[in-house]
């Protein structure tokens, strides 16, 4: 948040003061002019779009789209890690390949090395390029622009993840469910309770907190960028 403001301050004050100096300077005032304003419109624009992702802002359709979305979020984190990390065939051969080699039952850190987290971060980027503060990112370069999110959001979800199984919940529920050779469709369903429960204690709050934690400090450069390519066509405008 910090670094957020820091990066968003120095763009609007450098774009304000090119502004101030093309009142003053009798060398090319209105090129000058030109460039301040459009740097400022390009950063206070893409500052707003930060801003509307996580804040409602009145009569600005779309915004605050992260905690008016929590539901479909929290649906999305489920549906993921059911279907890519604790899949029924997943927990058998884990289980089988464990006991065979004496491995303990417990270490779960193959199946969470397993997990495939690109596609973790696509879902991510799909519900965000889905929702009404898609088409407002587009102009700001669409996916790629998310691009920098990547590495942090996998590492932040590898985090939650180890901190989940590796909770007395967590584990009691797998130890309930290791009386059989073959794990199925039962400790499936302990470990979803386990996860819905979990997820129904996230509040829009929260889920806000987590998304800005991972994204708003890189987004920040978004506000960089517009005032730098703002000031490119301010610069185009004011030589034409």
């Amino acid at each position: 948040m910090k670094k957020l403001l820091n990066q968003s301050f120095l763009t609007n004050f450098i774009s304000l003061l090119i502004i101030v100096v093309g009142y003053v300077s009798p060398f090319y005032p209105e090129t000058l002019k030109a460039i301040g304003f459009f740097a400022f419109s390009g950063a206070i624009t893409n500052w707003l779009a930060i801003h509307m992702l996580f804040e409602k802002v009145p009569f600005l359709y779309g915004s605050g789209i992260i905690p008016a979305r929590f539901e479909e979020f929290k649906a999305s984190i489920k549906a993921l890690m059911m279907q890519q990390f604790f899949t029924v065939e997943n927990i058998e051969q884990f289980i089988e390949r464990e006991e065979q080699q004496g491995g303990k039952v417990l270490n779960l850190q193959p199946l969470l090395n397993a997990v495939d987290y690109d596609k973790v971060y696509e879902g991510l980027v799909s519900s965000i390029m889905a929702s009404s503060f898609g088409g407002m990112l587009l102009m700001m370069g669409g996916e790629e622009a998310l691009l920098p999110l990547k590495q942090p959001f996998t590492e932040k979800m590898q985090h939650t993840l180890s901190e989940m199984v590796e909770s007395e919940r967590f584990k009691h529920a797998l130890q309930q469910g290791l009386n059989a050779h073959k794990i199925g469709e039962d400790l499936t369903g302990k470990i979803e309770m386990v996860i819905d429960r979990r997820l129904s204690e996230l509040t829009p709050q929260l889920v806000k907190e987590m998304v800005q934690s991972i994204i708003k400090q890189h987004l920040g450069w978004l506000v960089v960028w517009g005032g730098v390519f703002g000031g490119v066509l301010g610069a185009i405008f004011g030589f034409a």
